[in-house]
């Protein structure tokens, strides 16, 4: 486990939320909130290089304005939501490049400011509808950039991943998003770490699984894992992100009916990372003409991840809206 991150003062009060009207969580039992695409691929589309251990985190400090404009494309392609730049931003992360605490409490507080700024931007470019921003919260491995946050087991216990979450989730929620998305999480053990951080910060939260088949990438069972933030009040929605879209069909019927909660599902392109060539192979399967069957099975939150970009968010937009 890495050393303890020295404490940070929070700010006198909460920065103010972006959405209009309403919170987020009446949204989803109103009806279904469109999410973002992959931020990633967005930023590599303007030309920016992310072979970088802080990934797209890195930007936050060298290109804030690339960050911005990434959300805003999303939120002009029909997006509702805005999942910020703090996937892989972490204290830890931020000190192996030599940045200390303060500015990396900046860092991650700016991520929040950045979507927001790009809310403002769309309502001023004619957007009328509400617009929400998600701090996005990646699993210990992606600070750890090698691989394991689709593996988990990091040999670490509940207690020590609760202490290297909280003080960053306590940043992130202090900025003042409308909800912290518990994002990408590979096993229970980090879920039950997760939902003990959240605790008691005053800003609701998805859990987010990314997955094999019917079970976590660990191996868990999903009716197991779910199940862990069933009673959580703090938790708006479950279900699961960055995995193949064949993945979320029951994925999502097992979500609903273990919580009864909101289920959130944002799935990969279905095109395979390849790690040891760095590069994405095979052909992309996720198509909006899937979303309806999610809708109808409990999904509340859709979009999608890694190499889904503004036109298919475009088109779930459009396949919820007139559905």
């Amino acid at each position: 486990m890495t050393g303890d991150t020295p404490a940070l003062p929070p700010p006198s009060s909460p920065a103010p939320r972006s959405a209009s009207p309403g919170r987020l969580g009446e949204a989803l039992a109103a009806g279904t909130v469109v999410l973002d695409g992959g931020m990633s691929n967005q930023l590599e589309s303007a030309g920016y290089d992310l072979g970088d251990e802080l990934w797209s985190a890195r930007l936050l400090a060298e290109h804030p304005e690339a960050v911005t404009e990434a959300h805003l494309a999303y939120f002009e392609a029909g997006a509702d939501v805005a999942i910020t730049a703090s996937y892989q931003a972490t204290f830890e992360g931020f000190a192996h490049r030599g940045i200390g605490p303060r500015r990396a409490a900046e860092l991650m507080a700016l991520s929040v400011e950045s979507a927001r700024e790009a809310a403002r931007r769309a309502r001023a470019g004619g957007v009328t509808r509400p617009l929400w921003t998600a701090a996005s919260a990646g699993p210990y491995g992606a600070m750890l950039a090698d691989g394991s946050e689709y593996r988990g087991r990091y040999g670490l216990s509940v207690d020590e991943l609760e202490r290297f979450h909280r003080p960053r989730l306590e940043v992130l929620a202090a900025a003042g998003p409308d909800v912290l998305a518990l994002e990408t999480v590979p096993d229970t053990d980090e879920a039950a770490a997760l939902l003990r951080a959240v605790r008691g910060l005053g800003v609701p939260a998805w859990l987010s699984y990314t997955v094999d088949g019917g079970r976590t990438r660990a191996g868990q069972p999903l009716d197991e894992a779910f199940a862990l933030a069933a009673d959580a009040d703090e938790v708006i929605a479950v279900g699961v992100n960055c995995c193949a879209p064949e993945d979320v069909d029951a994925a999502v019927a097992t979500a609903a009916r273990v919580t009864g909660k909101p289920v959130v599902v944002y799935p990969n392109s279905g095109e395979a990372w390849d790690a040891g060539a760095r590069a994405w192979n095979g052909r992309a399967t996720f198509t909006a003409a899937r979303v309806e069957g999610w809708r109808s099975a409990g999904a509340r939150l859709i979009g999608g991840c890694c190499r889904v970009g503004p036109e298919v968010i475009t088109a779930i937009a459009r396949a919820l809206r007139t559905g």
